[in-house]
């Protein structure tokens, strides 16, 4: 027991995984969107604006995403609220931590086959275990 919840539910583990891989792809779109549209255009912005506008676009369509894929199963507008009411902090987390790496081992704004990967590995992991914690505790997620 830690945080007042059990950390051992294979259940609760396997829809966290879930939840949070959905949560990577929409992200993800919009994060290597931004920085490879820098990258291979003639627009320049300081690294750290970019990384910024890459969060923001990585958060507008990972809400997009996941507003389609709850259209299926409700309303356009309860599929969209409950997108927004997603955990952002699942997000920023997700967003920060692949930015980082991104920055790390690039210095900011670069995408390659070398830094995909591990920009991928952190963001899913990061906002994993809170993701878990979400579901256990408070029976929360986004789908």
């Amino acid at each position: 027991m830690f945080l007042g919840i059990s950390w051992d539910c294979k259940g609760t583990w396997k829809k966290a995984k879930k939840n949070t891989l959905w949560c990577l792809l929409g992200c993800s779109i919009g994060d290597f969107g931004t920085i490879l549209f820098f990258q291979y255009t003639e627009y320049s912005l300081p690294v750290s604006y970019i990384l910024l506008l890459a969060i923001v676009n990585g958060l507008i369509t990972s809400i997009i995403l996941e507003t389609i894929i709850l259209s299926y199963s409700q309303t356009i507008f309860s599929a969209f609220k409950t997108a927004v009411g997603m955990s952002f902090i699942s997000m920023i987390s997700m967003e920060l931590a692949m930015n980082l790496v991104d920055y790390i081992m690039t210095g900011g704004a670069i995408m390659n086959l070398y830094t995909v990967f591990p920009m991928l590995i952190v963001g899913y992991f990061t906002p994993l275990p809170y993701n878990y914690f979400r579901l256990k505790k408070y029976n929360q997620s986004c789908h």
